[in-house]
């Protein structure tokens, strides 16, 4: 296999290591795997705790920083993180605020967030939780019950990170998660597979000449297979998907999230046929974010996700944050 790593065994701990030196503004703890910002806990702050398997880079690990994550949990390869894990990360953050962990609705990582909630009250740290739902391709899949966290998550932790970074209470950061998670919708296109360091090949067959409607971000089957659409069918069909479920009654926030394999040069052309169907559909665009943030390792493909904003949440977006995959505003 043509991949630049050592051995599949060492592909995160090499990663953390690499990240550790690249961003000396966070604190990496290699071998307990956890990654937080430098000046955790931050008195009478709101920590926001997130994680998942790896693979999905920059999420989460390169959302760490003020104005959004206080730390991640990276797993294994599409692996959750153990309950331990996430215990130490929301300790280390803790500042006597509340904790708030950010769950995309895998089954491992919901057991896993919920043991970890339990046993870090019993250590009297105070954690609420917020489960992140927005994928609408299909409504249960290999990996879930329920719709699938994709895109949204990014919306869910730069926006609740900035209501913490000022000094909101810990109900109220929860409050706006929910509401942020609530208007947040997305679809996602496979136009290749997958593959895992440890396999070494595709993880699904695709055949040339098709794509995959609906593909979830560990390659989960969509909702069916076509022969290969154009930049404007692909938009067209992906839009009008999101808008169904949405229904937008005021301006929304746009993620083009490249999947770890699509150039930018087609991202940004990808963008031009997302921002022409919202305005033949007259959904007002406030902000728009286009590159790779919620990937599938390196399969090439994009995926859709609109929140719809108000004033509040609008301004929250806008807030500075500055972490290794998001700044602005610092």
């Amino acid at each position: 296999m043509r991949m630049l790593i050592n051995v599949p065994e060492t592909v995160v701990a090499d990663a953390l290591r690499g990240m550790a030196a690249a961003h000396p503004e966070l604190n990496v703890d290699v071998e307990r795997r956890i990654v937080v910002r430098r000046d955790a806990p931050v008195a009478g702050q709101v920590a926001l705790v997130s994680g998942g398997g790896s693979g999905h880079e920059p999420l989460h690990g390169g959302f760490v920083g003020p104005g959004m994550l206080t730390a991640a949990c990276p797993g294994e390869v599409f692996t959750s993180p153990v309950p331990d894990q996430i215990v130490r990360a929301a300790a280390a953050v803790d500042s006597g605020a509340g904790v708030l962990f950010v769950v995309k609705n895998y089954t491992g990582d919901v057991l896993n967030f919920e043991m970890a909630a339990e046993l870090a009250e019993d250590e009297g740290i105070q954690v609420a939780r917020v489960l992140v739902d927005d994928d609408v391709a299909v409504t249960d899949s290999l990996y879930t019950a329920g719709r699938r966290g994709t895109g949204a998550t990014l919306f869910v932790e730069k926006i609740a990170g900035a209501a913490a970074e000022e000094g909101a209470p810990l109900e109220r950061v929860e409050s706006i998660a929910r509401r942020v998670n609530g208007r947040s919708r997305s679809f996602g296109v496979a136009l290749s597979a997958c593959t895992t360091p440890a396999k070494g090949s595709p993880t699904f067959d695709l055949p040339a000449g098709e794509l995959e409607l609906g593909v979830g971000i560990h390659g989960e089957p969509g909702r069916e297979r076509r022969p290969m659409m154009t930049s404007r069918e692909i938009a067209d069909y992906t839009v009008d998907v999101v808008l169904d479920e949405l229904r937008p009654a005021g301006p929304v926030i746009a993620l083009v999230n490249g999947m770890g394999g699509t150039p930018l040069l087609e991202l940004y052309g990808f963008n031009a046929e997302v921002q022409r169907v919202l305005g033949e559909r007259r959904v007002p665009v406030a902000r728009t974010l286009v590159g790779n943030y919620v990937t599938s390792l390196d399969m090439a493909g994009c995926s859709v996700t609109l929140c719809e904003v108000d004033e509040e949440t609008l301004r929250l977006w806008d807030a500075p944050v500055g972490t290794p995959a998001l700044r602005w505003g610092r």
